[in-house]
């Protein structure tokens, strides 16, 4: 078997880092995105190309084409110059050692789905996986499902990691649906006792043929998320309001298309609305960044932690009326007001985290917010267009 696997796929020499050299330590996180099945929108292979074009990578194994692909199935591009072949299309299917933007390796295993050799393929795969000591696989899909663009982008999630799947949608339901390597790499995998999953981006039926960056987007931002990795999608997003723009005005010229959403927005929103009632904790599409209450109710023990540090009790400050905490806040704690700021609950460094659909303490704050502004202008008179403070041009944030 193992003479066969040298035969299937050539290993780097010297392999490059992407592991950390302490065994206890967690080992890095592996995105399979093989295309060719289940690539509804292009966003499956479009995630491999976004990430290889927009981060550091270096090859860690490349696979034998003549063991795994079927010329005839998908034949390469031939390029014919003076009445001469002088260039061949290359496949390439191998696996790549990416550093996302902080520094943090994750691998990458894509290109074509192999036409043969399942097994033999997915057990060359874990094997991989073993001696970088892989800590999660996710597997990358999208899938043409009856639903409109018009509304956040569905990313179900499936897989023997609870971690990799609890706050996303999950199928609660037996499904049959056709094979794939990356679905026998899922159990490959299952079977040697890894943490794998697979997300799967629903992609409106209407547009399945055509690339959609949305569900690119989605798909790469969902392993962002659960897989801890900082990836650059910024570039994403100009696709996606261009894509969004092209449709909406496709949408208005035609009152039969408009019929055809209206009932898909319909059956979008019965959904989730029955989903949301069955799984209160799970993250709804278009909510990825909002804390739960888990995560708010931390945030509020370490606030209150900062403040009985150094002398006014977190009971004294709370019982305070609004202008009182103000006038106390910076006389009791130590450290920078801002960075107490930025602790409080409902506040981070880009605003409130609940999405600012009201303020934190109601009217009442609104108030105390308005008497200190007036105070603080009377108290420290600023030239005209001096919003800041700032003395010298730039260094407004």
């Amino acid at each position: 078997m193992q003479d066969s696997n040298r035969r299937m796929y050539e290993l780097e020499y010297p392999a490059p880092i992407a592991s950390s050299a302490n065994a206890n330590e967690p080992g890095p996180t592996m995105i399979v995105a093989l295309h060719g099945y289940a690539d509804a929108g292009n966003a499956v292979e479009a995630s491999s190309d976004h990430l290889k074009a927009a981060l550091e990578n270096t090859p860690v194994a490349s696979f034998n084409n003549d063991e795994l692909i079927d010329y005839r199935a998908r034949r390469p591009a031939v390029t014919i110059e003076h009445n001469a072949g002088v260039d061949i299309e290359p496949i390439e299917l191998g696996i790549r050692a990416l550093r996302d933007t902080s520094g943090k390796s994750f691998l990458l295993l894509s290109g074509p789905e192999p036409d043969m050799r399942w097994e033999a393929f997915t057990g060359a795969v874990a094997d991989i996986a073993e001696k970088f000591n892989v800590k999660d696989t996710i597997c990358l899909y999208a899938a043409p499902m009856p639903v409109p663009h018009t509304r956040p982008m569905v990313v179900t999630a499936h897989g023997t990691s609870k971690a990799l799947t609890e706050r996303m949608v999950r199928m609660d339901s037996t499904m049959l649906v056709p094979g794939s390597a990356s679905l026998f790499l899922e159990r490959e995998l299952a079977k040697r006792g890894r943490n794998v999953a697979g997300y799967t981006a629903h992609v409106p039926h209407y547009l399945a043929a055509s690339s959609y960056p949305l569900a690119t987007f989605q798909l790469l931002e969902s392993v962002s998320t659960t897989a801890e990795l900082q990836l650059p999608l910024g570039s994403l997003r100009h696709d996606i309001e261009r894509i969004k723009e092209q449709l909406n005005e496709q949408v208005n010229e035609s009152g039969e298309i408009m019929q055809v959403v209206t009932a898909l927005e319909e059956q979008y929103d019965a959904f989730l609305e029955r989903y949301r009632s069955e799984h209160p904790q799970a993250i709804m599409p278009g909510e990825e960044n909002s804390p739960t209450g888990e995560e708010l109710g931390e945030e509020f023990q370490k606030f209150l932690q900062e403040l009985s540090e150094p002398g006014l009790g977190a009971e004294e400050f709370l019982s305070m009326d609004i202008d009182d905490r103000e006038d106390n806040f910076g006389e009791n704690n130590s450290g920078p007001a801002g960075s107490a700021e930025s602790s409080a609950p409902g506040k981070s460094a880009n605003g409130p985290t609940n999405g600012g659909s009201e303020p934190f303490n109601g009217k009442k704050d609104l108030e105390g917010k308005e008497n200190a502004e007036d105070r603080d202008s009377k108290e420290n008179p600023r030239g005209p267009g001096d919003s800041t403070g700032h003395d010298e041009p730039g260094e407004d944030l």
